[in-house]
């Protein structure tokens, strides 16, 4: 296994200020006048105590590559084309029951420069806080059936408990007809069936 050092572009996430949040800021697909490149997925799910009970007004930020695998990050030198309609971040808040949700683009693999073909998987970054943790949690969401994933470094330092719950899971119930696959990935902030978060000093 290759130790991949995570860059600016992995480890920084969307800078809104004292801004508040706004209705269309979990639609990363509406940021812009034109339509964003790429497959439009909605991503939804619920952030939980291990008890299973949801943990409302959690403030849930999102940032991730386009659908080409490259970062708006002014670092991301990646020989990948930028997207004019998509900004590849959004935020929203926990509903009373501690559901939320987003509509974007599934992004792209792409190549970790400087390492020999070592490609990371499809993911979205994912960051919470909210009145009832002290800290800031982040993790990353994957996609079942992505063969990247058992050679990803990063995906592979979480325990093998705990890799199940990274994983988006296709959501049927909440895909809409001829518009977006839907995809469930529910966050528990403790317990054995925990998401795995990076640890503080990779931030």
């Amino acid at each position: 296994m290759i130790l991949i050092p995570q860059s600016l572009t992995e480890l920084s996430g969307p800078v809104y200020g004292h801004e508040s949040v706004r209705s269309l800021d979990n639609d990363l697909t509406r940021q812009h006048e034109g339509e964003p490149i790429g497959e439009r997925i909605i991503v939804n799910g619920s952030v939980m105590d291990e008890s299973g009970r949801g943990i409302p007004n959690t403030l849930v930020e999102v940032w991730q590559a386009n659908a080409a695998g490259r970062y708006i990050h002014v670092l991301d030198q990646h020989p990948a084309p930028l997207d004019p309609n998509f900004s590849g971040a959004g935020r929203t808040i926990t509903g009373a029951n501690g559901s939320y949700t987003f509509t974007t683009i599934r992004p792209g693999a792409y190549p970790v420069i400087g390492l020999n073909n070592v490609w990371r998987p499809a993911h979205i970054h994912v960051s919470l806080f909210g009145p009832s943790f002290l800290s800031r949690l982040v993790t990353q969401i994957y996609f079942e059936g992505d063969p990247l994933l058992r050679y990803d470094s990063i995906y592979n330092t979480a325990p093998d408990v705990s890799k199940h719950a990274m994983i988006a899971k296709f959501d049927m119930a909440n895909t809409q007809a001829e518009w977006a696959i839907a995809y469930r990935f529910d966050i528990v902030l403790r317990g054995r069936a925990s998401v795995y978060f990076e640890e503080p000093h990779a931030h």
